[in-house]
C-alpha cells in the first residue's frame, strides 16, 4: 500500500525493455555534487571508524577522505589501502586508485580488483602483453575466471592474433552460464577482425542461446544488437530485421534495438558496437556488471561499470546503469551527474534527460524539474514517457489537478491506445482518485486493465480502492489476491491485501498477510504500523506496542509518526459497531497510503549466473538476490517477547554484526527465520535504530 509517485523510466526502458511502456579528464568527470567537508580527526582509530561508518552508509566521498586520514597514521595498513582503492574505483577516481592497486597487486584476497585495475590501465595504454600478465590471478572464482579470460582474449586480438583470442575463449571451461558471454565475445572478436563466416556462426549461436539470455538478458540483447548491425553492414537488411524481431520477442521495445531498426529502415550508417580491444574489454566489464545488477550487488556493480568507463568514458549503457544504481541508493545528485554525461548522439539521451528531471524532483527542486520536463515534452509532444515523467513530478508535489489535466492531454493524443499505453490511464486514474473524483478515476483503471489484463499494480490499486470504499468487495478482494499471486514477493501489494482484510474487520487474516508484508519489507515504517494495528485488533496488544515502536524508530513521515506515537501512548479506541452493509467499521486509523503507484519494474527477475558471494570484494554485499518463489508462504507470527518464549530461558549468545547485515538477515542466518528479529531487538535494548545496523555492533542473540 505504499505510494511512490516516481516513474522509474531508466529501470524499465534504458536497460532492457520499453521506457515506461506502457542506471576527470579522460576517465570520468568528477561529480558536481556539493560534498560536506569531512571532520579532521586526530587519531588513527577515530579516522578508521569514521571511514568504516561512511563506507557502510555508502558515503564514498567521506569514506575516501577518512581512509586517507587513517592511512596518514598507518601508511602500510593493507586493509585500509584495500578499502581506499575500492572506494576510489567505485567513485570513478580510477587514476587515483592505481598507486594502491600497485601496492596490493600480490595480496591474494584483493588481487581480483587490484590486478584487474592494472590490466585495465595496460589495455588503455595498448600494452596488451602487460595486460595479459596482470590478468593472471592466484585466487579466482568462476566470475573472476570469466572476466580475466575474456579480457585476455581481447588482449591477444590486440597483439594482432584474433584467432588466438577466439581459440582462447573457445577452450575456456566453466559453468553453463559462461556460454552466452564467451560465444558473444568470440563473435565480437571475429567481427572486429573481419572473419565474417565465423562471426556470423557465433552471433547466430548466441541468438539461439535463449537459456543463457534468460540468465543475462542485457548481454543477450546486446549480442542481438551486434548481430543485426553485422548483417546490415554486410548488405543483409531483411536478415538484420529478422534478428531484431527475435530480440523483440525476447524483450519487446528495447530502446537501442528500436533505434537500430529505425536506422536500418532509413538506410543510415550503423557502426559496430565493438571494434577495438579496448572497447571489447569495456564491453566485458559492462556485460558482467549488468548481469549482477539485480539488487544487493550495487558495490560490485559499480566497480565493474566504473572500470568499463575507465576504458570507454562515453559508454552510454554503463553510464545509464551507474545512474540507476545511484537512484537505487537514493543518491540523486550522482545520478544527475551521470545522466548529464550521456552523449548527445546516444539513443539513451532523451531518456537520460527525463530521468534527470525526476532526480531534480527527488532533490526537492520540483519547479526546476517541471521546467526541464516541460521543455522535453514541447520538443516531442507525442512522447508518452514525457507525460509520465512530468505527471510524476506533479504528483510528488501533490498537485493532482495538474497531473490529471496533463494525463487528459496525453490520452487525447492516443487515437488508438495500445497495450504499451496502459500506464498513462493508470496514472490518470491515480490522479483523479487523489482528487476524490472516482467517477473519472474508475474508468481509467478499467481502461488500463483492458489494455493490459492482469497488470498487478492496476489490479492492486483498483481492488483496494473498492474495498476502501466498501463497494464491489468480493471483486475488489479478488483483484488484490490475483495481484498477490502474480507478485508474491512485492511487500506493498501483500500489504494491500492485509490492509483490505483489516478494513473489513477480518483481523486474523489481516495479521497473516501483514506479517508476510513486513517479512518482505522489514524496513518500511508504514507496513510495520499496519501490522501493529492488526495485532491490537487481534488482541495481541504487547506485540502491537512493540510493532509501533519499531515503526516509530524507522522514521516515518510526520503525519504517520504522530499517529504512531499517539497509539504507543494511548493504544487504540474501541471498535465501532458493525456497519449495516456488513463488516466492521474500524476505528480511525492512520491514513493508509494508496497502493504503490510507480510503474512495475519489468526487468528480468532471473538471478545472474554468478557466484558473487565467492567473488565479491571485501565489504561487498551479495550481488544476486535469490530467485523469486512461485508463491511466498505466509510468514509465521513473530515470536512473542523473550519472557514468553523458551528462547529467553536459553543462554544468550554474543554476535558481531558483519557489513551489509540487517536484523532480518541475522535472524534468518542464526535463528532459522527472519521473523525472529523481534527476539533480537528485545534482547538488545541499546539499539537506537534497529533498522540500520553498523558493522562491528555487538548483539546478544537468543540461545539455541
Amino acid at each position: 500500500m505504499q505510494r511512490n509517485t516516481r516513474i522509474w523510466l531508466a529501470a524499465l526502458a534504458a536497460l532492457g525493455v520499453t521506457a515506461v511502456a506502457g542506471q576527470q579528464p579522460a576517465i570520468a568527470k568528477e561529480t558536481t555534487a556539493q560534498v560536506a567537508q569531512p571532520v579532521r580527526i586526530g587519531t588513527f582509530s577515530g579516522a578508521y571508524l569514521a571511514g568504516r561508518i561512511a563506507e557502510s552508509d555508502d558515503d564514498l566521498d567521506n569514506a575516501i577522505a577518512y581512509h586517507k586520514q587513517a592511512l596518514a597514521f598507518d601508511p602500510d595498513n593493507q586493509s585500509l589501502q584495500q578499502s581506499l582503492m575500492l572506494s576510489l574505483i567505485a567513485r570513478g577516481k580510477f587514476e587515483e586508485s592505481l598507486p594502491y592497486a600497485q601496492k596490493l597487486k600480490t595480496v591474494a584476497e584483493v588481487e581480483r580488483v587490484s590486478r584487474l585495475a592494472l590490466a585495465v590501465e595496460s589495455m588503455r595504454k595498448k600494452d596488451y602483453r602487460a595486460a595479459q600478465d596482470w590478468l593472471q590471478l592466484a585466487l579466482e572464482s568462476d566470475l573472476d575466471r570469466l572476466i580475466v579470460n575474456i579480457m585476455a582474449g581481447w588482449a591477444k586480438f590486440g597483439e594482432g592474433n584474433a584467432a588466438a583470442g577466439i581459440d582462447h575463449l573457445e577452450k575456456l571451461q566453466g559453468p553453463d552460464w559462461y556460454s552466452i558471454f564467451t560465444i558473444y565475445h568470440r563473435a565480437l572478436i571475429a567481427d572486429a577482425a573481419g572473419i565474417r563466416d565465423k562471426a556470423e556462426k557465433l552471433y547466430a549461436a548466441a541468438l539461439d542461446d535463449v537459456g543463457g539470455g534468460t540468465a543475462a538478458p542485457d548481454t543477450y540483447l546486446r549480442s542481438a544488437e551486434a548481430y543485426a548491425g553485422f548483417l546490415y553492414r554486410n548488405n543483409r537488411k531483411a536478415d538484420a530485421l529478422a534478428v531484431l524481431d527475435r530480440a523483440d520477442a525476447f524483450a519487446a521495445n528495447r530502446l537501442p534495438l528500436a533505434v537500430l531498426r529505425e536506422k536500418i529502415n532509413k538506410g543510415e550508417k550503423v557502426a559496430p558496437l565493438v571494434s577495438t580491444p579496448v572497447d571489447g574489454s569495456s564491453e566485458t566489464l559492462l556485460n558482467l556488471g549488468t548481469a549482477l545488477n539485480r539488487g544487493g550487488g550495487e558495490p560490485f556493480v559499480r566497480l565493474y561499470l566504473q572500470l568499463a568507463l575507465a576504458l570507454k568514458p562515453q559508454n552510454d549503457t554503463a553510464l545509464m546503469h551507474l545512474a540507476e544504481v545511484s537512484e537505487q541508493q537514493e543518491n540523486s545528485q550522482d545520478a544527475i551527474d551521470l545522466y548529464r554525461r550521456v552523449p548527445a548522439d546516444s539513443p539513451f539521451k532523451r531518456l537520460a534527460d527525463m530521468q534527470l528531471g525526476l532526480n531534480l524532483a527527488d532533490l526537492d527542486k520540483k519547479d526546476e524539474a517541471i521546467t526541464h520536463l516541460k521543455k522535453l515534452l514541447a520538443d516531442q509532444p507525442d512522447d508518452m514517457r514525457a507525460y509520465l515523467a512530468l505527471g510524476g513530478v506533479y504528483s510528488s508535489k501533490e498537485d493532482f489537478r495538474s497531473a490529471a489535466t496533463l494525463y487528459d492531454e496525453a490520452v487525447a493524443k492516443l487515437k488508438a491506445p495500445q497495450r504499451a499505453d496502459w500506464n498513462v490511464f493508470y496514472q490518470r486514474g491515480i490522479a483523479y482518485e487523489r482528487l476524490k473524483e472516482w467517477d473519472k478515476a474508475e474508468p481509467s483503471f478499467k481502461k488500463a486493465l483492458e489494455l493490459f489484463p492482469d497488470q498487478p499494480q492496476v489490479m492492486n490499486y483498483l481492488g483496494y480502492s473498492w474495498v476502501d470504499m466498501n463497494r464491489n468487495l468480493e471483486e475488489g478482494l479478488g483483484l488484490i489476491r490475483k495481484a498477490v499471486d502474480l507478485r508474491p514477493s512485492d511487500g506493498y501489494i501483500v500489504d494491500s491485501l492485509g490492509w483490505a482484510y483489516y478494513r473489513l474487520g477480518r483481523f486474523d487474516e489481516a495479521v497473516t498477510e501483514l506479517e508476510r508484508a513486513v517479512s518482505l519489507k522489514p524496513d518500511d515504517a508504514v507496513l510495520n504500523d499496519h501490522l501493529g494495528d492488526a495485532y491490537w485488533r487481534a488482541g495481541r496488544k504487547l506485540e502491537a506496542t512493540f510493532q509501533w515502536n519499531h515503526a516509530r524508530d524507522l522514521k516515518p513521515e510526520p503525519d504517520v509518526l504522530a499517529t504512531v506515537q499517539k497509539k504507543i501512548t494511548e493504544g487504540m479506541p474501541p471498535l465501532e459497531p458493525k456497519a449495516a452493509a456488513g463488516g466492521v467499521a474500524p476505528q480511525p486509523a492512520p491514513p493508509a497510503p494508496k497502493p504503490e503507484a510507480k510503474s512495475p519494474d519489468t526487468k528480468s527477475e532471473t538471478p545472474a549466473p554468478v557466484d558473487p558471494a565467492a567473488a565479491a570484494p571485501v565489504n561487498a554485499t551479495p550481488a544476486v538476490a535469490p530467485a523469486t518463489p512461485a508463491a511466498a508462504p505466509a510468514a509465521p507470527a513473530p515470536t512473542p517477547p523473550p519472557s514468553d518464549t523458551a528462547a529467553a530461558k536459553a543462554t544468550p549468545a554474543a554476535y558481531v554484526v558483519r557489513p551489509g547485515q540487517s536484523l532480518w538477515s541475522i535472524a534468518a542466518e542464526r535463528l532459522g527465520s527472519g521473523d525472529r528479529y523481534i527476539e533480537i531487538i528485545n534482547l538488545n535494548p541499546h539499539l537506537r535504530n534497529p533498522g540500520r545496523l553498523l558493522p562491528g555492533t555487538e548483539l546478544v542473540l537468543p540461545g539455541s
